[in-house]
């Protein structure tokens, strides 16, 4: 083993964690300090790092630590329709729904978007997705659009064929794999949630 921080892996921990793998050096600070100036540990937030991948021969599951750099939160957005092959646009930051207020954290590893939902509606539609590199909490596909229209600035679809143009012109969707989503998903959001009418006229456009 080449460290105990080997112990650690790919997941995400506070300075505290990393320091009790210490326990015969004092110092919590100095120590994690000294850890991330030697490239072996990556700082993701105050008071909270990753083992180095180029170190740890391990790589890193983005959407595994966006879970970890706020948290509660889930993927969602662009980022969860492009993680589902849905939409063929790459994605260059990794967007995620919280209960808390909306942030944006920035960091060697790049930018991560946190946008605040109401607390009854967080719930719905979330999943737990197992890879190689770890498990992680995502949106549903359902539940990320339905995120994407409620987050959306000046996306109000009160008409089927303005929420077929949203979604096949502005999104590029699969709209194949469109018609085979959940529409109970929907319906819950649409209850739980903000614009209720236009998560409504995509159960109208899903129902055709």
């Amino acid at each position: 083993m080449k460290d105990v921080l080997e112990i650690l892996g790919n997941v995400p921990a506070t300075k505290e964690t990393i320091a009790s793998l210490y326990p015969n050096v004092s110092g919590v600070n100095q120590k994690v300090a000294a850890l991330e100036h030697s490239g072996k540990l990556l700082r993701l937030k105050r008071g909270l790092y990753v083992v180095n991948p180029q170190w740890s021969e391990k790589r890193l599951n983005l959407e595994l630590v966006a879970n970890h750099i706020y948290s509660p939160s889930y993927i969602s957005l662009q980022t969860a329709l492009r993680w589902y092959g849905l939409i063929p646009e790459r994605v260059f930051r990794i967007q995620s729904m919280t209960v808390k207020h909306s942030r944006r954290f920035e960091n060697s590893l790049g930018v991560f978007d946190y946008t605040c939902v109401p607390r009854n509606y967080f719930h719905i539609g979330i999943r737990q997705e197992q890879t190689e590199d770890g498990s992680f909490i995502i949106a549903s596909p359902e539940k990320a659009l339905c995120d994407l229209v409620i987050s959306t600035s000046g996306v109000y679809l009160r008409y089927v064929s303005q929420a077929r143009v949203f979604l096949e012109e502005d999104l590029r969707l699969n709209m194949e794999a469109f018609l085979n989503l959940d529409k109970n998903i929907f319906i819950q959001c649409a209850k739980a949630g903000r614009k209720a009418r236009s998560i409504e006229t995509i159960i109208k456009l899903l129902d055709r």
